[in-house]
């Protein structure tokens, strides 16, 4: 070879080590040290349903590059909220598990909860379409217990080798950073409609549980299933459900981008607000118990995270309850520092071979590191075990135990071999014995593939006017991707849910209506698969209705923390405004006034109140009831106002309560369809008080949407 051609040659290798323009466009999908990957779906496991391999150095590569690209708030679930409480144990559930706080009734856990969105940044709109993170800390007298879960049942994706594709398509946009928060954008549904999997999530996401009128209001799921193990060994599957003692409530869409602009903190000023108000947000925890023997005996399988079991076919058995009764001290120190993971457990609760759940026990410690700085996060006193910690693990930045022992390893002789193993009647752990005997494999089980039947039964399950938002909600989303291709896709998805669902989705985003169901591609398959290995199978729910599965069931029988918005000034209808006051008082509620100026303001008695809003600078999204007392100074004044009648026209928009009395009735019945006597559901005029709470306690009269839009 000439001096010149070796030259070159060596000069093209050198190019080929400095930094380059990445450029994906026809190329194999590699690691990060330029080995072709042939199955990026699939982490690698012990048989088909087996425990994913500490083995995978692929998965470990693509989540620990996920979990490190962000520093310091959480790459996802960064926007929280949290406040502290204590968890009590109806009755003993010894027969099913060990851990202490579900089996010592004289016990009073204290616990840390955290509630967050997914998708947005830590100064995003707490009023997101969004998921939302449902994370309890357990300070057991064994260690830390944590239940990691979500407000919906199931997840996106059934591996979670595919979680670092999900969360980097729903993020904003790379080259522009838009938009925030939301996942009414082109790479979240092209992901989504290629993969038909996450048909069953997106059905939760575009349903009104994405849109929670509160945190005290939403329920908490642990999604994955679990084990419980008793003394004697024995195991049984469970399902961790936390529901609401104030019911499950919702907020529309059209509300939920006006509160975004009145009030981007609602939900955590709601919370913190309910707190120090006395309000104490409850829940009782539930469990659905699955025994060893009736594993495989559903027509799906357990261990899939896109399916939930329904309550009709295994009971929810409430076995306790949760009383959030403290905000934090500083917001930084516990709820940004609180450090929560799915591998946190204790003697009596066990994991299973649920392919994301085996994802995320990894995924959580490597978070933790890079977001807090150091091994020594379980130091921080939000994240400290209230039973104390002893080991032989040593310094590591921002170390806080000084150690005085000469030893730090074990066996030894010098500290008579302490700290020692504990052995497990002693409370020493012991992970379950679960028979494993197959081949190493990157594969799915084929019980997984039905993306569905589920899917249906959600929607099927939905009220009337739920499946109206549902369809609203699906008809935004698309409408923002631009790509046809994309919305194309995703209509043939919904054709396998619902033809009448994807017919109106496809008229309103201008695509031929499909005439029957299409069968999707799943463009997610390993490079030496055939279609037809990961092609989606069409199930049958043996449900076809499930009433757990609807808010239009829910509790409905009490205005507990409820917020109610007296329109009232100078002059007001003494008797009627302080009626209505002691009477939410005495429910719970809070009854605040709106007026024309700040300040205070005198009734028609004399007597002075003081004024906690004006029209400027509140909005009737901000409450859930409006209320418009008699007396003729003060209801003229209002009426006066624009601000106020957009107020009281957007509250009945809304399908929320409104009350009136005398002069307040007349001028209610100028601004309503149909008048206000009584005929449009859920307004209240000239009746007594209590009807027009018990109207409250409603929530919502989503009947009133049938009625010609009234411009608000």
């Amino acid at each position: 070879m000439k001096e010149n051609d070796k030259k070159n040659s060596q000069n093209e290798k050198v190019d080929k080590l400095q930094p380059f323009s990445e450029n994906g466009d026809q190329e194999h999908l590699s690691t990060n040290q330029g080995l072709k990957i042939n199955d990026n779906q699939n982490s690698l496991k012990a048989g088909e349903r087996g425990p994913t391999l500490l083995e995978d150095f692929i998965m470990r590569e693509k989540i620990t590059h996920f979990d490190h690209e962000r520093i310091p708030e959480r790459i996802v679930h960064a926007r929280g909220s949290g406040a502290h409480g204590i968890f009590e144990l109806y009755e003993s559930q010894q027969n099913y598990t060990k851990a202490g706080f579900l089996t010592d009734t004289s016990r009073k856990t204290p616990v840390f909860v955290r509630f967050s969105t997914v998708a947005g940044s830590r100064g995003s709109t707490d009023l997101a379409r969004d998921v939302r993170g449902f994370s309890v800390k357990f300070y057991t007298e064994e260690g830390i217990y944590d239940f990691v879960g979500n407000n919906m049942p199931v997840f996106f994706i059934q591996d979670a080798i595919k979680f670092p594709d999900l969360i980097h398509a729903v993020k904003p946009e790379p080259h522009n950073e838009i938009p925030q928060a939301a996942s009414a954008h082109d790479t979240f549904w092209d992901f989504i409609s290629l993969m038909p999997e996450s048909t069953h999530m997106v059905m939760w996401l575009m349903s009104d549980r994405a849109i929670p009128r509160s945190l005290r209001m939403m329920e908490g799921f642990g999604v994955h299933t679990f084990r419980l193990i008793n003394e004697a060994g024995a195991s049984s599957f469970v399902k961790f459900h936390w529901k609401p003692l104030l019911g499950v409530h919702s907020v529309v869409w059209d509300e939920a981008k006006k509160i975004s602009g009145n009030d981007p903190d609602f939900h955590r000023r709601d919370l913190w607000d309910a707190i120090e108000s006395g309000t104490f947000p409850e829940w009782e925890l539930g469990l659905q118990i699955i025994s060893e023997e009736d594993e495989h005996k559903f027509d799906f399988d357990i261990l899939d995270p896109t399916k939930l079991i329904p309550e009709e076919l295994v009971p929810v058995i409430p076995v306790g309850k949760m009383t959030l009764n403290r905000n934090p001290d500083n917001f930084f120190a516990e709820t940004e520092q609180v450090a929560f993971h799915p591998g946190h457990i204790v003697p009596g609760i066990d994991f299973t071979n649920d392919p994301l759940l085996q994802g995320r026990l990894f995924s959580y410690t490597d978070t933790q590191l890079s977001r807090l700085g150091s091994p020594n996060f379980h130091e921080i006193p939000i994240n400290r075990p209230i039973n104390g910690v002893h080991n032989n693990q040593r310094d590591g930045h921002m170390r806080q135990t000084i150690n005085t022992s000469k030893t730090s390893y074990e066996p030894n002789s010098i500290s008579e071999n302490y700290p020692a193993q504990a052995k497990v009647a002693d409370g020493g752990f012991s992970s379950y014995e679960e028979r494993i005997d197959a081949r190493k494999i990157r594969a799915r089980s084929e019980s997984f593939r039905d993306h569905f039947s589920q899917a249906k039964l959600f929607y099927n399950s939905q009220s009337e006017a739920e499946k109206n938002h549902l369809t609203d909600a699906l008809r935004f989303e698309l409408g923002k991707v631009e790509r046809e291709e994309i919305r194309k896709r995703m209509v043939g998805i919904l054709t396998q849910v619902d033809l009448e669902l994807a017919s109106k989705v496809a008229e309103a985003l201008g695509l031929e209506v499909p005439s029957g169901p299409e069968k999707p591609i799943n463009h997610s398959v390993p490079a030496d698969a055939s279609q037809e290995d990961y092609e989606s199978k069409t199930g049958s729910s043996k449900i076809k209705v499930s009433a757990a599965l609807s808010m239009e069931n829910t509790i409905k029988d009490t205005i507990k923390s409820r917020q109610i918005a007296v329109l009232a000034t100078d002059g007001v209808n003494s008797e009627q405004l302080q009626e209505l006051i002691k009477a939410a008082q005495a429910g719970s509620a809070q009854a605040k006034i709106v007026a024309t100026h700040n300040g205070h303001i005198k009734d028609d008695k004399g007597v002075i109140h003081k004024v906690d809003f004006t029209f400027l600078t509140t909005a009737s999204v901000l409450f859930d009831a409006v209320y418009v007392p008699g007396g003729k100074l003060s209801v003229n004044a209002i009426k006066a106002e624009a601000d106020a009648q957009h107020f009281v026209v957007e509250a009945f928009k809304h399908c929320k309560a409104i009350g009136s009395q005398a002069e307040g009735t007349e001028w209610i019945s100028q601004l309503l369809p149909d008048g206000s006597n009584g005929k449009p559901a859920g307004v209240i005029t000239n009746q007594p008080v209590q009807k027009f709470l018990n109207a409250v306690s409603q929530h919502r009269f989503w009947e009133r949407e049938k009625k010609p839009d009234v411009p608000a």
